[in-house]
């Protein structure tokens, strides 16, 4: 199988703003982008440059509150239900214009005083939500898992966790957002990953472990994360979502050995 290759724009490229980006993912040779959070800038500004680029956005997260200064989020916490739904109406009306492929909820970490059953309720609650919300659209949703290392006390951290949930919420609108990076961090074997979410992979992002770099810099098998994804009969999008080290002078030539491997499709 050969997958197609989109550039996280949130992480890569990071020396220009946000909306050049997206022409130096496309002159880099990427075949789609995708971004953590879009809500800095009007959506039709970002979709006017993807239309001029040429570039499809693959995926976008919903807004996620203070999870990335600290806090546990909005998807899991009891009592902040309506912050959610707010949440939620700000991704559709993005989606709206920007037409990505895909949404991510981020389940966020478990929130002092509240217990892992309560937590797992209202994200199983939200989850459903938010499938059913998209779905009129043409969006599907994802949900991903992240490890414990990077953000301590993360609800769901490993793809077992993952598949649980999914397995919860069983709606056809909601599948899995694997990240190759965190489940390597969690000690899982990328087989042992593939396989507990087999059929239920709705994206893939990457980047290499322990040190969240670019393919090549650390010891994630790459080429067995392939073989088992090719075994799973993936056929979605590989996400780069790397932080590019500022001293390595060629910090994309993992793209082109890949596409020259044939793991990836040629532009």
């Amino acid at each position: 199988m050969q997958w197609k290759l989109a550039a996280n724009l949130s992480m890569l490229f990071t020396e220009q703003p946000l909306l050049e980006r997206i022409a130096a993912a496309a002159q880099a040779d990427f075949d789609g982008v995708e971004v953590q959070f879009p809500y800095g800038l009007p959506a039709s500004d970002l979709q006017a440059e993807l239309q001029r680029q040429g570039m499809p956005l693959v995926l976008f997260n919903l807004p996620a509150g203070d999870l990335m200064d600290g806090g546990p989020g909005l998807a899991a916490v009891p009592g902040r239900e309506t912050a959610f739904a707010q949440s939620l109406q700000q991704a559709l009306d993005y989606a709206d214009v920007l037409q990505p492929q895909k949404v991510n909820v981020l389940p966020g970490r478990l929130a002092r005083g509240v217990s892992e059953a309560q937590a797992l309720d209202t994200l199983e609650h939200n989850l459903r939500l938010a499938a059913e919300a998209f779905a009129p659209l043409g969006v599907a949703v994802v949900c991903e898992a992240i490890n414990r290392l990077d953000m301590p006390g993360f609800l769901l951290a490993s793809s077992a966790e993952l598949a649980a949930m999914l397995a919860r919420v069983a709606h056809p609108n909601l599948s899995a957002q694997l990240d190759l990076y965190h489940m390597a961090r969690m000690g899982e074997p990328v087989a042992l990953s593939v396989q507990q979410l087999a059929g239920q992979i709705g994206h893939v992002q990457f980047a290499d472990a322990p040190g969240r770099g670019a393919p090549g810099s650390g010891e994630l098998d790459f080429r067995a994360a392939f073989q088992a994804l090719d075994g799973a009969d993936y056929r979605g999008w590989l996400a780069a979502e790397y932080r590019a080290a500022e001293a390595e002078t060629d910090w994309l030539a993992w793209l082109a050995a890949w596409r020259a491997a044939g793991w990836v499709a040629p532009r």
